[in-house]
């Protein structure tokens, strides 16, 4: 929250009072929050200068049940399309519990040596996480979870996944990736990605011994959970920049490879926001920074963990805290319109509001610019953040790629027969035909 404030303060913006009532411009809320506004009960209507930062059904892709479930529909579009479902193996085998127990039980005996980890479809941090390697253990957690439930609230609910047993290693201990990806809307689709990424490792080496499947510092890399382990490094907080991995990577596996795994994580993201875009609400007030949870197996494939709508702006450490500011900083640049990132700012707003007065009066009564109208071309990069994918773009790719074809097809000589002679059509002005004796067989 203080780098928020820090950020919002060195741009001249000043925070909401209860006296400007609906006159703000910028919300980080909560999305309890978000909910609130955007419930039926609330009659709340954004104005054009208004901005929140959670799309009002952010859960579709930040729930794990609902997130499993969109990408399943989404591979079923695919193939009725006769489109290429592969692009679609990011998410282990996973269902739902308690409605999918008796498709995990048969998918458990299909396959009895695997080890599974469960988790809440709606809780972060690492709560409420366990892994089982044994059916009767599942059914002992169920019968205490459930007892007797006939139907379950969709909070309650839980997802069993595949365990990746295989996961890449760096010094014999365990990481995943944290990736930040802000959507600036969903209808189109336009998405950035920051570079400001990084690994989080486990305290403890990594081991398959069934007497540490329940040793959290073993399996679980959010740092809400290590940073209570007593082997927690504070100088550096058990991560790893970008970068630094990348390095290592290229060391041991190569360029092409390490190339490879990051295009195949952008394509994973893309996949994943595609997958959701359907069922979206795209209100164009709304934009969301995405904390993207990625493991990576020793085969150098991706795997999705998790989509988070709240990432955690708190910082760990020196390097921690400069790097969320600038995160904060370019999710500002990318989202904002740009005649509010000056210094002269005259107004109020919740959390901070800005009217710049090279566009507007300077008294805060004065109607707000209407940064909505209009659809500029995307900025390639806005600080850290580089485009990812914008839907416009690419539908204006495809068009002129198909209009090349069509112009190169037209182009072509027409092959045309008539009785023992074949001609040429197409010819160039003032020419005569040309014409050969034989005939020409299609």
């Amino acid at each position: 929250r203080k780098d928020l404030m820090v950020n919002f303060e060195r741009r001249g913006w000043h925070k909401w009072k209860e006296s400007d009532q609906d006159d703000w411009n910028i919300w980080w809320a909560s999305v309890y929050s978000t909910k609130q506004v955007f419930s039926s009960d609330s009659h709340v209507r954004l104005g054009d200068h208004q901005l929140i930062n959670h799309f009002p059904n952010h859960y579709e892709i930040t729930r794990k049940d609902l997130m499993v479930k969109n990408v399943k529909r989404y591979r079923k579009e695919l193939q009725r399309e006769g489109r290429d479902t592969s692009v679609l193996d990011i998410v282990p085998t996973t269902f739902v519990l308690p409605g999918d127990y008796a498709l995990f039980a048969e998918e458990y005996r299909r396959k009895p040596n695997t080890t599974w980890i469960l988790k809440p479809s709606a809780r972060a941090q690492g709560k409420g996480i366990f892994l089982i390697n044994k059916l009767s253990q599942v059914r002992k957690w169920y019968a205490t979870q459930w007892p007797g439930a006939v139907k379950v609230n969709s909070s309650d609910a839980y997802v069993v996944s595949r365990y990746i047993q295989n996961p890449l290693l760096v010094g014999g201990k365990k990481f995943d990736l944290r990736l930040y990806v802000c959507v600036r809307s969903y209808r189109p689709l336009q998405a950035y990605k920051s570079s400001l990424c990084f690994a989080r490792f486990c305290n403890f080496k990594y081991t398959e011994d069934e007497d540490d499947l329940d040793n959290a510092f073993v399996h679980l890399t959010n740092v809400a959970v290590q940073k209570h382990s007593d082997q927690y490094n504070e100088n550096h907080g058990s991560k790893w920049p970008l970068e630094s991995l990348k390095f290592y990577l290229k060391t041991n596996y190569g360029l092409k490879r390490t190339n490879k795994l990051m295009e195949d994580i952008d394509s994973l993201i893309v996949h994943t926001l595609k997958a959701c875009q359907a069922v979206m609400i795209n209100d164009r007030h709304c934009f969301e920074l995405y904390g993207y949870d990625i493991i990576v197996d020793d085969a150098l494939k991706p795997w999705l963990i998790e989509v988070n709508a709240s990432p955690s702006l708190s910082a760990t450490t020196d390097a921690d805290r400069s790097l969320k500011f600038q995160l904060i900083n370019d999710t500002l640049k990318c989202v904002a319109p740009r005649q509010w990132h000056t210094k002269q700012a005259r107004g109020s707003g919740h959390h901070h509001h800005h009217q710049p007065s090279s566009s507007s009066p300077s008294s805060s009564s004065a109607s707000p610019p209407n940064f909505l109208q209009g659809s500029p071309s995307p900025l390639a990069q806005h600080g850290s953040f580089t485009l990812l994918y914008d839907e416009v773009s690419q539908q204006q790719e495809r068009l002129r790629l198909r209009r090349e074809q069509e112009r190169e097809q037209s182009d072509r000589p027409r092959w045309s027969t008539w009785g023992s002679s074949a001609s040429v059509s197409g010819r160039e002005p003032g020419r005569r035909s040309m014409s050969a004796r034989g005939s020409f067989r299609h």
